[in-house]
């Protein structure tokens, strides 16, 4: 009987991408006799015409399933939601805007033959902007010094899992997010592919320098504690300096009767306290943050509507 791989693909306002990426990847697989694939397409709740394209592609091909979001979820969402009905003895995610190339794919399953249980891909070259690409370095660098995981600089989301990085992913509870370091997180044999990726030919992308931020305050806040203990610190060491500038103050009132001014410096004092107490508060308040999304306890998302669901079960 044959192994069965789903390949799974992440869709937002992709109407000009999602058929030529889908026909790309059929392309690809279409020789393969070794394997039976299967597709399921998620749309995290698309405002153009993506959505009747995905429901044209279910309903025309028994083995696509479709699966359409409430609402927009962001794109973390849509990886849980591939992970989550995903089946068979392979994943292979690959987003639908065709940066990444799916001639990937057989590369993917070349190595999972090898035995390896996660695939990542490494891309070895830039499309972003040079602030863009300065920040995202300097994001995986910082992370992966402070971190207790190791995530490789430009580790892109695609890749292969097989069925039991799948199964581990599956139990992680977490509704704060970060895959690429829930992936590195699991542990299990992995191996990487290096390749260029390649300019958005269609459309536009949603991303934003904002979701970036968001995107590596994921990483930080749910995979390190080095923010909260270096706090813990810095207020250790203004605190003793700050005593022995006490004591060396009143040592001068003593000595040569209060020479010194202290309207400016207290004035300094104060802003330059006041700003780290108040940065302490923020890093706390984006742990707490962490924590209240957690108690919630409301589901990653939420699935509006699914093509052959019941063929794909």
């Amino acid at each position: 009987m044959k192994k069965t791989i789903t390949i799974g693909i992440p869709c937002f306002n992709e109407e000009k991408n999602i058929i030529k990426t889908y026909q790309k990847i059929l392309k690809m697989v279409s020789d393969n006799n070794k394997y039976f694939f299967k597709f399921i397409i998620v749309d995290n709740g698309s405002t153009d015409n993506t959505k009747a394209l995905i429901r044209n592609l279910a309903m025309t091909n028994k083995n696509v399933l479709g699966i359409f979001l409430s609402r927009d979820f962001g794109p973390e969402a849509s990886v849980q939601a591939l992970i989550d009905h995903a089946s068979g003895d392979a994943f292979i995610g690959i987003p639908a805007d065709l940066q990444d190339p799916p001639k990937l794919i057989p590369k993917f399953i070349k190595k999972w033959e090898q035995g390896n249980n996660i695939v990542i891909g490494i891309y070895t070259n830039s499309v972003d902007d040079f602030f863009t690409f300065f920040l995202r370095k300097a994001f995986y660098r910082l992370f992966k010094k402070i971190s207790n995981i190791v995530v490789p600089i430009n580790a892109s989301g695609v890749g292969l899992l097989d069925k039991k990085a799948l199964n581990a992913l599956r139990m992680l509870p977490e509704k704060y997010r970060f895959f690429r370091g829930l992936r590195s997180w699991i542990g299990f044999k992995t191996a990487y592919i290096n390749y260029k990726r390649g300019k958005r030919q269609y459309g536009k992308s949603s991303y934003s320098i904002f979701d970036y931020f968001k995107h590596a305050e994921r990483g930080l806040f749910g995979f390190s504690y080095l923010i909260l203990d270096l706090m813990t610190y810095i207020g250790f060491i203004l605190v003793f300096l700050s005593f022995v500038f006490i004591i060396f103050y009143l040592f001068m009132i003593f000595v040569f009767g209060n020479p010194i001014k202290a309207s400016i410096p207290l004035m300094l004092a104060i802003v330059f306290f006041g700003g780290i107490q108040l940065f302490a508060i923020s890093i706390i308040g984006k742990y707490i943050q962490v924590i209240v999304e957690e108690t919630k306890n409301r589901p990653v998302y939420i699935v509006d509507e699914t093509v052959n669901a019941k063929q794909n079960s």
